[in-house]
């Protein structure tokens, strides 16, 4: 069984962006949904909605209350997840690939 979000769990990870660099997954769920184990790279994630979430990694697990709006650093994990609060769940995750180390492209500036 593949542990990519997007192979395991496809009704609630969607990838919304991708080139050689990242990978843009958007989530969404409701009250009482959950996944199944799947891994993130290290990663930015970006709330769009509070939510309340119960994350389990083997035999541990841990309650988390994010507020929308906010951003911030996911390191490498393999995880399953429960919506535990009463409103949906809406979350960017922009997903680091490995980079070569190079100069940068001066000739493309800007957004792609």
């Amino acid at each position: 069984m593949s542990l990519d979000p997007v192979q395991s769990n496809p009704e609630r990870y969607t990838v919304v962006y991708e080139n050689d660099r990242v990978r843009v997954l958007e989530y969404t769920d409701r009250p009482g949904d959950s996944t199944t184990p799947h891994q993130h790279p290290d990663s930015v994630m970006h709330t769009l909605s509070a939510f309340r979430r119960r994350l389990r990694s083997g035999d541990a697990h841990r309650d988390v209350e994010m507020p929308a709006g906010l951003t911030g650093w996911l390191p490498a994990q393999v995880h399953s997840g429960e919506n535990i609060g009463d409103t949906p769940t809406h979350v960017l995750f922009v997903e680091l690939k490995d980079t070569p180390a190079g100069p940068a492209d001066t000739a493309r500036l800007g957004p792609d």
